[in-house]
């Protein structure tokens, strides 16, 4: 079968997320058509080039996310009106949120807004008539683009404007929405204007998404898009993959210190609606583990059309680490991740002068790279913090100058790849207090380590009953925990050959092409013949399409009551 698959910021790109998964699920279908649909998120991306491409990908169209392309069409009356009536409807169901903030509100000890959500309530998408009404001004938006051309402009003109602030005015409005003021409009005008511009490529047709048997979007939200228009224009049935459910990212990196009441509770409403949009039309939503899952249902996916498919790793360059466990160093915790305040390291380092106090010859290695507009100064305050807590000592195991906690750089010769680094540890930590699926918690088990982590996110479901778990922002139980599996080898033992288990039954490459593999197979099937596939001499191809797929009626849709090995 012909897939169309869509990426926001990632695949065929040589830098961007998600790469890495896609990049494995294409070369490992080979049986299968990719066509690729990128959208970059900026001209350095663009500039990096492409990764190789198997041959199983048959073409790619890229379009920027970080710019708009004006087509320089100027609407006459007609399609003004049009495009008022359109963006009116939106910006009004965006206004009368059944919520007056609906943003996800972290803990009152976090000055920087960090804290894992959790699974707020009330977030789901309004009423089925709000949903009807946010749909028809969605793709109203779109047949404008497809008909008449210039939304772009559009979207950037004063009628946007305008029309955002008689929904505000509007009888009906929360209160933070009817408080918006000119500034506040043009932020929230701005943000729509990048989100919807999907809406105006030319990927709807034939020749593009239109001819793909299944469109499969590697993220929701704006990376979603493309696929809703498919489905609306062309009926191409719909799958979409969520690792790192869009809404839930949404909230996180809204600063609620810089940000206004009336833009939080609109955007907030906007991506509630979007969510909820593309939950409704998917034949097929997947999600990487329970907590995800949960953020799914919240936002109104059906339940019976939701997917558990773990991410699929690599376990190879794991392998010699996994099968050597007892090469680690007794007494050292290792901690490897991006450095950044979502991790915590601050309660790690807190954390470990406990465990230090009673174990005397304990190590502490960091071995990451620091990572956004924060991290340098991040890893700057927790280098000052360790100094201050583990000052140099003539007495004792250790040297003058010989510092417990050392901050490695992967790559670097203490710590040349991932393997290596989680080999030179006897546990691994992890003290986040923000996670969806905790990557290196998984890469641990794949190399046999025994790991203590923060009750965050999907950190239990991913472990199991292998390793420790603690609350976040605890140093003390953080320290209890590592100092337990310190003095008992026996039971790191077990824990780590657990881990291991787990781990390759699970987040295997194997597991996850395999699950996609049926997926893409489930959702076909369920869905009309829309092409006859021709052999090399022209001939309809025999068996190309079942012969049941072209009885009438919606007897290939599955009963509510159909046990789940059937779904």
């Amino acid at each position: 079968m012909r897939i169309g698959l869509v990426t926001e910021g990632g695949y065929p790109y040589v830098s961007g997320d998600a790469g890495p998964w896609c990049e494995r699920l294409v070369r490992g279908l080979e049986q299968h058509e990719f066509d690729l649909y990128a959208l970059s998120r900026s001209r350095r991306q663009e500039d990096e080039g492409w990764v190789p491409l198997p041959p199983q990908v048959g073409r790619v169209r890229t379009a920027p996310l970080w710019t708009a392309e004006d087509d320089g069409v100027a609407h006459g009356r007609r399609a003004r009106r049009r495009f008022a009536e359109c963006y009116g409807e939106l910006a009004a169901v965006v206004c009368t949120a059944d919520r007056d903030d609906p943003r996800v509100h972290v803990g009152p000890d976090d000055p920087r807004g960090l804290g894992d959500p959790g699974v707020p309530d009330g977030l789901t998408g309004g009423t089925d008539a709000q949903a009807d009404r946010f749909a028809s001004a969605l793709y109203g938006l779109a047949e404008l683009a497809r008909d008449e051309g210039g939304l772009a402009g559009a979207l950037r003109s004063e009628t946007a404007v305008r029309a955002l602030e008689r929904a505000c005015r509007a009888p009906g409005a929360p209160s933070a929405v009817r408080e918006a003021r000119v500034r506040d409009l043009l932020a929230v005008a701005a943000h729509l204007e990048r989100a919807l511009r999907p809406l105006s490529l030319d990927w709807y047709e034939d020749d593009g998404l239109g001819a793909a048997d299944l469109c499969h979007t590697a993220a929701g939200g704006t990376a979603a898009l493309p696929g809703l228009l498919a489905r609306h224009f062309c009926d191409v049935p719909l799958l979409v993959t969520e690792y790192g459910v869009q809404l839930r990212a949404h909230f996180l990196a809204t600063d609620a210190g810089t940000t206004a009441p009336a833009v939080r509770s609109l955007l907030a409403a906007f991506h509630r609606a979007l969510a909820a949009e593309v939950y409704r039309r998917a034949a097929v939503v997947t999600h990487g583990n329970a907590h995800a899952r949960r953020w799914q249902e919240r936002c109104g996916a059906d339940r019976a059309r939701l997917r558990t498919v773990p991410p699929g790793m690599d376990a190879a360059p794991f392998a010699e680490a996994g099968e050597s466990p007892e090469a680690a160093d007794p007494g050292t915790l290792v901690w490897v991740g991006r450095i950044e305040p979502a991790k915590d390291l601050v309660s790690l380092l807190h954390a470990f002068a406990e465990v230090r106090r009673q174990e005397t010859g304990a190590r502490l290695r960091i071995v990451g790279t620091a990572a956004g507009p924060d991290a340098a100064a991040y890893l700057g305050h927790c280098r000052a913090l360790a100094a201050q807590l583990f000052p140099d000592e003539a007495d004792g195991p250790h040297t003058v100058g010989d510092n417990p906690v050392s901050f490695e750089e992967l790559g670097g010769p203490e710590a040349p790849t991932l393997a290596d680094a989680y080999a030179s540890g006897a546990v691994v930590v992890l003290s986040s207090v923000v996670e969806g699926l905790p990557v290196s918690l998984v890469e641990a088990m794949f190399c046999g380590r025994a790991t203590v982590s923060t009750d965050v996110g999907a950190v239990v479901e991913v472990i199991g009953g292998t390793g420790l778990v603690v609350p976040p922002r605890n140093p003390r139980a953080l320290a209890d925990a590592c100092v337990t599996l310190l003095h008992d080898p026996e039971r790191r033992a077990r824990l780590g050959a657990a881990a291991r288990a787990r781990a390759l039954e699970l987040f295997t490459v194997e597991q996850n092409i395999a699950a996609f593999n049926g997926i893409y197979l489930e959702i076909v099937s369920h869905c009309p013949v829309r092409r006859v596939l021709l052999d090399d001499s022209g001939e309809p191809l025999p068996f190309a399409a079942p012969a049941e797929a072209h009885v009438p009626g919606h007897w290939t849709a599955v009963p509510a009551h159909a046990p789940e090995a059937t779904r």
